[in-house]
C-alpha cells in the first residue's frame, strides 16, 4: 500500500481516500469479505491523521461500502452494491483466512512494511547497511567466473557441488567434518527451516525454544500445525520429556553463537551439557550458525561438531555477512535428511540462483570472503561501542544491557514494563522504527532489540535520542497517573 492522499489537490484528504478506497473495491483490488487494516495502521501508512481515517470509513459506511460491528475490524460490504464486485472476483479474503499459512503478526507486517521507507531510521533491522555489503567486489569478482551453459542452468538438488565442496573445507573451523554429499544448499537460513518444517516433522510435533525466540517472529513451523514450546536456560524439565513421549516428533532449535535477539553467546561446556541433554533422549537439535563469523572474539566449536550420530542439523547462510540479496545458505546433516530436504526443495523452486552460488563459491575458494568478515567484524565492533556510548549516555538510569560480543545486536531491558504497541507505534510517528521484545516472546513488555548494523552514525545518535525522549514520556505519564 503505497499510495497517500496529495495535499495540494483540491478536495479533503478524506475525500481523496473514500474515493481511492471505492476505485480499490470497484477494480477487485479489495474483493467482498476484505478486511481492512486498522485505523491507526491505515493512518500512519496513508500520512494523515486517524480522525481523517475515520471521517472516510464513516462515509463509505453510510453509503453502505464497507461495514462494521462493534469491537470488530472493517470489512468490504457484502450488500447489493458489492455484489457487482463479487460476480467478477473470488471471495479472496476466505482464502486468505482459511489458507495454511499463518499471516505475521501486525507489528511485524509494519516493520515489513516501513523498513522500505528510506526516511525511516532502522533501530532495529537485522540486515548489513548497503554500505556495507562488498557491491563493488561482488561485481568486480562477477567478471572472474566461469560462466557456461550448464553452469547457468539448474543446480543439482543438493546444490553446486563446487560449493558444497568449498563449504567442506570451510565449515573446518566450526570443527565439523563432513561430505558434499551432507550438505544441501538452500535459499537461506528460513527456506531450512521451512524445509524442515514440512519434510521431516508431522503436524502436532513440538519444537523447543529458548525463552526469547526469533522462530516466534516468523511462522515455518506453526503454519504447519507444529507446537513451540519455550524452555527456560534450554534445560528439559521432566513434564516436556513426558511431552516428547507423548509426541511422536519433536525438535530443538537454537541459536547457540550470538542467539538472535539477545546477542548471547553459550560456552564449550554449556553446548557439551546440551549435545549430550539431547543424545540422551533422542532429540534432534537444528544448529543455527548464521551469525558465528561476526563475533568479535575467537568462538568454540559448534555443537555439530560433537555430533557422530547425524542428530545435528547446522544451518549456515552468507545472509548476515556477505549480501542477504544473494540468497544463499546451506544445511548439513546425515545423506538421508539432505536426500529428502533436497528432494522438496525441488519441488518448490528447482533450486537456490546459480549465479550467486558461483559467486559464493568463488569467495571461499580465493579467500575473499574471510578478508570481508575481517573488514566488516572491524566496523560493526566501532559501530556496537558507538551505541553502547549512546545507552550509557540516556539509558543508564531506566535500562541494563550487556556490551554487545559480535553480530548485529544490544538486548534493551527496560526496568519498567514499557515497551508495547503504544510506544511502537509512537516511535514510528516519529520515523523510528524498533523491535520491540514482544514479538520474540509473547506479552513481553520489557525489551528492545536494537541494531547497530543497518542506521548510520547519525541516524543511532538521531533514533537513540528520540526513543530515549519517547520512553521518558512515558514514564513521566506513569508517575502522574
Amino acid at each position: 500500500m503505497h499510495w497517500q492522499p496529495n495535499r495540494s489537490l483540491p478536495g479533503s484528504l478524506a475525500k481523496q481516500i473514500v474515493a481511492w478506497m471505492t476505485e480499490q473495491i470497484a477494480s477487485g483490488q479489495w474483493a467482498q469479505g476484505t478486511k481492512l487494516p486498522p485505523q491507526r495502521q491505515l493512518a500512519l501508512t496513508l500520512g494523515v491523521n486517524r480522525s481523517t481515517v475515520q471521517e472516510a470509513l464513516d462515509e463509505l459506511k453510510a453509503d453502505g461500502i464497507l461495514s462494521s460491528k462493534v469491537g470488530s475490524a472493517t470489512f468490504v460490504s457484502n450488500d447489493s452494491w458489492n455484489m457487482l464486485v463479487k460476480q467478477k472476483q473470488p471471495n479472496w479474503q476466505h482464502y486468505i483466512e482459511t489458507s495454511i499459512h499463518r499471516s505475521n503478526y501486525q507489528t511485524i507486517q509494519l516493520i515489513n512494511e516501513f523498513e522500505q521507507d528510506e526516511s525511516i531510521i532502522r533501530l532495529g533491522t537485522g540486515e548489513l547497511a548497503p554500505g556495507l555489503l562488498p557491491t563493488i567486489d561482488i561485481k568486480a569478482s562477477l567478471q572472474q567466473l566461469q560462466l557456461d551453459g550448464k553452469t547457468m542452468g539448474y543446480s543439482s538438488p543438493q546444490g553446486s557441488l563446487k560449493l558444497r565442496q568449498a563449504l567442506c573445507e570451510y565449515v573446518t573451523k566450526r570443527g565439523i567434518t563432513t561430505t558434499p554429499e551432507n550438505i544441501c544448499i538452500v535459499s537461506g537460513g528460513l527456506q531450512a527451516l521451512q524445509l524442515i518444517a514440512v519434510g521431516l516433522l508431522e503436524t502436532g510435533s513440538i519444537v523447543f525454544q529458548e525463552t526469547f525466540s526469533y522462530l516466534n517472529s516468523v511462522q515455518p513451523f506453526q503454519s504447519f500445525g507444529m507446537h513451540l514450546h519455550s524452555l527456560t536456560d534450554n534445560q528439559l524439565h521432566a513434564k516436556d520429556i513426558e511431552r516428547i513421549r507423548k509426541k511422536r516428533q519433536a525438535i530443538h532449535y537454537t541459536i547457540p553463537t550470538l542467539h538472535n535477539p539477545t546477542g548471547r553467546i553459550w560456552s564449550l561446556e554449556e553446548k557439551e551439557a546440551f549435545y549430550m541433554m539431547c543424545e540422551s533422549i533422542q532429540l534432534p537439535i537444528i544448529e543455527d550458525d548464521v551469525y558465528f563469523e561476526l563475533a568479535f572474539d575467537e568462538q568454540t566449536p559448534a555443537i555439530k561438531s560433537f555430533d557422530q550420530s547425524g542428530q545435528v542439523l547446522y544451518l549456515g547462510s552468507v545472509s548476515k555477512t556477505l549480501s542477504p540479496g544473494l540468497r544463499i545458505g546451506w544445511v548439513i546433516a546425515s545423506s538421508p535428511v539432505i536426500k529428502r530436504l533436497a528432494d522438496i526443495k525441488m519441488q518448490m523452486d528447482y533450486g537456490s540462483s546459480a549465479i550467486s552460488q558461483e559467486i559464493v563459491e568463488h569467495w571461499l575458494r580465493t579467500g575473499l570472503y574471510e578478508q570481508h568478515i575481517h573488514q566488516l567484524k572491524a566496523e560493526l565492533k566501532r559501530r556496537a561501542q558507538l551505541i553502547e556510548s549512546l545507552l550509557i549516555k540516556h539509558f543508564h538510569a531506566i535500562a541494563s544491557w550487556e556490551s554487545p560480543k559480535g553480530g548485529f545486536y544490544i538486548w534493551l531491558k527496560c526496568k519498567e514494563p514499557i515497551v508495547t504497541t503504544e510506544l511502537f507505534m509512537q516511535l514510528l510517528k516519529k520515523k523510528v522504527l524498533i523491535h520491540p521484545g514482544y514479538i520474540y516472546a509473547p506479552y513481553d513488555t520489557h525489551h528492545i532489540r536494537l541494531s547497530f548494523a543497518y542506521s548510520s552514525d547519525a541516524e543511532l545518535r538521531r533514533g537513540m535520542d528520540i526513543l530515549y525522549h519517547e520512553i521518558m514520556q512515558i514514564l513521566e505519564k506513569q508517575r502522574n497517573e
